[in-house]
């Protein structure tokens, strides 16, 4: 995970500085502020700025002003309840900005999530890194036979040394004429005086989808979990899963009641369809219950066995 000089610098400057403030501080958030966290290769993950904690959750809901009015149990306890029921607006008035390095294709997946602030790294105006994304080789899996989104078995012996050749290859070969094409060696220095480069905005044309790009990205509470909750699932790409476990652990340092509450009821929990629900009554029941005679499709009588672990 190697950070530029000036991001380095710019890291240790802000995390031996600190200020006295009036405003609410997660103290288990502070240990890690500004610090870079690696994901996968080349990526991380910083958190630089954060607003609110879980007494913002409660003050919001209870439409109260300050602290100590309610015991802690208290507080747990309708914070649990504003999860369990869906009351989402109070989680809404905390806030939270990330700083990440990431590969493109994964950046790309990321933006479909609409409900946050971004600024992106713009090679427009700058030269990309020569990072690339490699997987490591229990990563390196063929195409699922069943799930267009998903995989499969992992790739091994000469089968494996070849993609690994391929992907390395291709990448360093793109760089190399990229900068090519703009005219700049490494070190920014014109690799031909006698001729002008290509516009950036049209070199980076040939970069392909595992370099590396940054953002600073900031959502709020409510927006975050929803986030995770399908990026930190089991099922999300390996990717950019890396990536939501890195800011689960985040979420935890911030708010630790709504992230015992996220789990409980979020990632833990379960929702059933109406006719689902009929299934699973009609088992206590002790009647016995067929995917034919469950009215539930293949694929959802599939899930809800999977739910009941059956």
């Amino acid at each position: 995970m190697p950070l530029s000089t000036d991001q380095a610098a710019e890291i240790d400057r802000l995390r031996t500085e600190s200020a006295s403030t009036r405003r609410a501080v997660a103290p288990a958030l502070e240990e890690i502020l500004y610090q870079a966290l690696p994901v996968l290769d080349h990526g991380f993950v910083r958190v630089v700025d954060y607003m609110g904690d879980d007494a913002a959750v409660v003050q919001a809901a209870r439409v109260s002003y300050g602290r100590g009015t309610k015991k802690v149990s208290e507080d747990r306890g309708l914070i649990n309840y504003l999860m369990r029921h869906r009351h989402t607006t109070p989680f809404e008035m905390c806030e939270i900005k990330y700083h990440v390095k990431l590969p493109i294709f994964v950046a790309r997946q990321w933006i479909r999530h609409r409900t946050a602030n971004v600024n992106e790294y713009s090679a427009r105006y700058s030269i990309l890194d020569n990072e690339f994304y490699i997987p490591r080789p229990e990563h390196l899996a063929a195409q699922s036979k069943t799930n267009r989104q998903g995989r499969d078995a992992v790739l091994a012996g000469p089968e494996a040394e070849r993609v690994f050749e391929l992907l390395k290859r291709d990448s360093a070969l793109a760089y190399e004429h990229y900068l090519e094409m703009l005219n700049e060696g490494e070190d920014g220095a014109p690799l031909d005086p006698g001729r002008s480069g290509l516009a950036r905005e049209l070199a980076r044309m040939n970069l392909s989808l595992n370099f590396y790009t940054q953002w600073y990205w900031k959502t709020d509470l409510y927006n975050l979990m929803h986030f995770l909750s399908l990026r930190a699932d089991a099922h999300a790409q390996y990717e950019i899963r890396a990536y939501a476990d890195v800011m689960l652990d985040t979420l935890k340092r911030w708010t630790p009641f709504c992230h015992d509450a996220f789990m409980e009821y979020r990632m833990g929990g379960a929702s059933l369809s109406r006719t689902g629900l009929a299934v699973v009554k009609k088992m206590l029941a002790g009647e016995s219950v067929d995917q034919k005679s469950s009215g539930l499709s293949a694929r959802e009588w599939r899930e809800l066995m999977a739910v009941l672990e059956r």
